[in-house]
């Protein structure tokens, strides 16, 4: 096998610029890719400076904007060429009982975590299909298929995700366009290890068959065997990267 599989591919990455996203950028960068970094964040031309290889560029779009996702994506398109691969990793959380979350929190997940991400592989997806072939993945989360407290709005946003996934790969399957989603447990980020540092951490853990969360590069590399095409036969999936915890 290659070891630039990706070699003269396009990869379209939402959430680029930090955790998650910039794992499975750089990953895809590693292996060849010309990384098409979509953020909102000014930290993402330095994200974008730093991976391997050359030709990457940086888009900034309000992804919960559908206008915005298309001219992001036409200016991908017009700018670098049909995208081979988009990974919609882009997505906020906001932690509340469900009687006090507030509407407006409600709200921008479900806009950017789901509406978003069906924005980006809708636009997308019109040009993989017309070109007949392409490879999507969608992070989702073990929240897609467990109660998580305090997430009312992350895990109803996260299931949509998984559902997305389902119906697209079904219409898109004919069309040489495989979608399918990755739903890790807490993954340590940057942000990840803070936001879990102390005994709420060791706690979690300790519901975690494997003792430990995941790390951002295990993710990336789920991602990386999705695009891939030894993952050709592979869609509709949910990849769930958990230590075992669903399975309790």
């Amino acid at each position: 096998m290659s070891e630039q599989p990706f070699a003269g591919s396009i990869a379209v990455v939402t959430g680029a610029a930090s955790g998650i996203g910039a794992a499975i950028a750089e990953h895809l960068a590693a292996k060849g890719a010309r990384i098409a970094g979509v953020d909102v964040s000014p930290s993402l031309e330095d994200a974008l400076g730093a991976l391997p290889g050359s030709g990457h560029h940086g888009f900034r779009a309000d992804l919960s904007d559908p206008a915005e996702v298309g001219k992001v994506t036409d200016d991908i398109a017009s700018g670098l060429g049909t995208p081979q691969i988009l990974v919609n990793s882009a997505g906020v959380v906001f932690l509340d009982p469900a009687t006090e979350l507030s509407a407006g929190d409600w709200k921008k997940t479900i806009d950017i975590n789901l509406s978003g991400s069906f924005y980006m592989a809708q636009a997308i997806g019109r040009l993989m299909t017309d070109a007949g072939y392409g490879r999507i993945v969608n992070l989702a989360s073990q929240g897609a298929v467990v109660g998580l407290d305090q997430h009312a709005a992350y895990c109803a946003s996260k299931a949509g995700i998984v559902g997305l996934t389902r119906v697209l790969s079904l219409e898109w399957a004919p069309k040489g366009v495989t979608v399918n989603a990755v739903s890790p447990t807490i993954v340590e980020t940057p942000l990840g290890k803070k936001a879990w540092a102390g005994e709420k951490g060791e706690a979690a853990k300790r519901q975690i068959p494997a003792g430990r969360f995941a790390q951002p590069e295990e993710v990336a590399a789920m991602v990386g065997y999705l695009v891939s095409e030894e993952a050709a036969m592979v869609t509709g999936t949910n990849m769930v990267i958990d230590g075992g915890y669903t399975s309790v």
